[in-house]
This record gives structure tokens, sequence and C-alpha cells, in this order.
């Protein structure tokens, strides 16, 4: 079983910054490609970032020059710095995890359980 946990969410006053961490636990091998997605009230799950085991990454435009995605592959967990944050910005935040189990276990994606991110003044 694998599990991904979230933390760093909360309500942050516009231009402020934010840190976002997910944690991956359980019975794997290893780890593809991670990434963070948001999802604002009455709208679709979309994309924010996303990086690979070999650490290229790729941004929604919205964020691009504000948002970092960076990985420890030995924690098996992934970081989102949200910098110079827009009320647009707020939304439930969740990370995925592309996994390989420990065999026989199949490769699976994975999601946790989302964080709230507030910004407003």
């Amino acid at each position: 079983q694998v599990q991904l946990v979230e933390s760093g969410g909360g309500l942050v006053q516009p231009g402020g910054s934010l840190r976002l961490s997910c944690a991956a636990s359980g019975t794997i091998f290893s780890i593809n490609r991670m990434g963070w997605y948001r999802q604002a009230p009455g709208k679709q799950r979309e994309l924010v970032a996303t990086i690979t085991s070999g650490v290229s990454t790729n941004y929604a435009d919205s964020v691009k020059g504000r948002f970092t995605i960076s990985r420890d592959n030995a924690k098996n967990t992934v970081y989102l710095q949200m910098n110079s944050l827009k009320p647009e910005d707020t939304a439930v935040y969740y990370c995925n995890a592309d996994v390989q189990p420990r065999l026989p276990s199949a490769r699976s994606i994975y999601w946790g359980q989302g964080t709230q991110v507030t910004v407003s003044s």
C-alpha cells in the first residue's frame, strides 16, 4: 500500500509565500513522475507542475516564474515553493505520484488527500 501525505497549506496574504510538501510512504520500489494539481471551487482540477525522476520540470503558464517544484528522492518527497501568491491561486492542492510498488503490485498513480491554500487579505 502506498500513501501520499501533503502538508504546508494555509492562509496567506497576496504577495506572500507558502511551501507545500508531499511525502510518499509504503511499499515503494521507485517513483517516476510526481506532480501538483489544484482545484478551485466550481472548477475542474488542473495541473500546476510536474517533475520527473530525472528532475525535468513542467509548469502551468499561470504559475511560471512564481512556483518551483522540486523533489528529494531519498525521502520520496515532492515540494512546491509558491511565491508572489495571488487570490486566484486559492484552491485545494493535491499531489500525485506515478509509483512502482514492490512486486507483485502493479505500477499505479496515487493521490494525496489535498491541502487548502487560501490567498486573501
